[in-house]
């Protein structure tokens, strides 16, 4: 193996070498210091015979006459098995639980193979989160990628906690179908990390949970492979075990904050906001390695979270992960204040394959009907609540104001449940029939009259009305 004496230059986690021939981006690069000690890196840029290293453990300490580097001739690989199961990771892959390093059934590389969009398959059939406002009205398909916005100080991370214990596949009389849950934080601090730790121990899921955790003080090169390194395993479990694999990533804002600072290290030209200009495809390449592939039984689906700096919807990173993925779930800052638990704002919140895999065969045949009304009757309420604070709510309508009481009880009791609450389908629907037993029948205009018939009957709406 040929080692390079020597290094041209150090610039914070990047080291510089000349007269470097045959060396390809990505390629692994070992280091070894003058103590005997030994770091890793990757080659982020070439330049001709000049190649940019990326030192994974930092600088500190480098030599710039007596570091010797030698090129691994190949990309960052994860080690695969059925093992990573109910282990903990840090963000490029090495165990941190004690329990010894991963027997490997292959090696894989962190980048993914591209998928040909011929050999996907179209999303269908749900993922039953426990949580009546995700099932119900923005429900999560089966290799759907469905992100949640929400805000710095908010619920965010309970949310996520809730989703990995209580989530489980639609149809529990399929046996022979697998589920299992990939889990990566990036950027969390130590007690955010022992939350999550703690929290899947105390639930008894962490068995059937690969962690990748990557600390606030860990370097940023590691919170760059630690997405990459956990959607490898989901499509390792996913494709050759016949898994279906939830993979929820929690921030990418964080994430990307790294690959900003990267790419501002590297000198690259900023782009909007500081972010580098290839942000969007670099989010894609993540993004896209959701989905189901034809002729197998595995599926991976994603749910990444990411905080809106200052709340705004219209920064880089939500805008641009709302242009890949199908849909989103959006986090209300106001219902947050209010006690409201999980805080979704129904209207902003949509999932695009919602329509194909809900309904008879899947869910239950009125699901979509029921959705539909509950979301116009939600923002009928929004126009009775803006139209009470002018001319104040005694002068409302009849109807304005079994809105009001509709509205009131629809945030107390369909948006908010408890964190170990996990409500099947048919509680959510029968919830939402309850709710909407609170309006004139004549209001039920997103339904067919067959429905309203078999199901609507002003006594099931009786227990709310005294409160509202």
């Amino acid at each position: 193996m040929v080692q390079f004496v020597g290094l041209k230059e150090i610039n914070g986690p990047l080291v510089v070498l000349d007269n470097v021939q045959g060396a390809s981006y990505d390629e692994m690069a070992e280091l070894l210091l003058e103590d005997g000690s030994k770091r890793l890196g990757r080659i982020v840029e070439i330049q001709g015979e000049r190649i940019i290293v990326q030192v994974f453990e930092g600088t500190n300490g480098l030599s710039l006459n007596n570091t010797r580097t030698s090129l691994k001739g190949k990309p960052m690989e994860l080690p695969c098995s059925k093992e990573i199961l109910g282990r903990i990771f840090n963000g490029a892959g090495s165990p941190i639980d004690g329990l010894g390093d991963v027997f490997a059934e292959e090696y894989r590389d962190i980048n993914g193979k591209p998928l040909n969009p011929v050999a996907r398959e179209y999303p269908r059939n749900y993922i039953r989160t426990g949580v009546s406002s995700i099932d119900g009205l923005m429900t999560l398909i089966r290799g759907q990628k469905l992100p949640i916005f929400s805000g710095s100080g908010m619920s965010h991370n309970k949310l996520a906690v809730q989703l990995v214990c209580n989530s489980k596949l639609s149809d529990d009389r399929n046996s022979d179908e697998k589920f299992a849950i990939v889990f990566a934080a990036m950027g969390v601090n130590n007690d955010v990390a022992d939350y999550f730790k703690r929290s899947f121990e105390e639930s008894g899921v962490l068995e059937n949970v690969a962690m990748f955790l990557n600390l606030s003080n860990d370097p940023i090169i590691e919170r760059i492979l630690a997405p990459r390194c956990a959607l490898t395993a989901a499509e390792y479990l996913a494709y050759e075990h016949n898994m279906n694999i939830l993979v929820i990533m929690t921030d990418i804002t964080s994430y990307a904050e790294a690959l900003r600072e990267f790419s501002s290290s590297k000198g690259e030209i900023p782009g909007r906001k500081g972010y580098p200009g290839y942000l969007y495809s670099d989010l894609a390449s993540m993004y896209e390695r959701a989905g189901i592939v034809k002729g197998g039984k595995g599926s991976v689906t994603q749910i990444p979270i990411l905080t809106m700096p200052n709340d705004d919807i219209t920064h880089p990173v939500p805008d641009l992960t709302g242009y890949i993925t199908e849909g989103q779930i959006v986090l209300d800052r106001t219902l947050d204040h209010t006690g409201v638990y999980p805080p979704i704002s129904v209207l902003p919140s949509l999932s695009r394959l919602m329509k194909d895999g809900i309904g008879e065969g899947y869910t239950r045949k009125d699901h979509s009907a029921v959705a539909n009304q509950l979301f116009a009757s939600y923002a009928r309420v929004q126009d009775a609540r803006a139209l009470g604070s002018v001319i104040g709510e005694e002068e409302l309508s009849a109807s304005d104001k079994a809105y009001l009481a509709f509205g009131k009880m629809f945030e107390r009791y369909f948006v908010t449940q408890g964190a170990t609450e996990a409500r099947t389908i048919e509680q959510t629907l029968d919830l939402g029939w309850d709710l909407l037993s609170l309006l004139p029948r004549s209001e039920l205009s997103r339904m067919d009259a067959e429905l309203v018939n078999q199901h609507f009957d002003p006594a099931r709406g009786e227990r709310f009305r005294g409160e509202a």
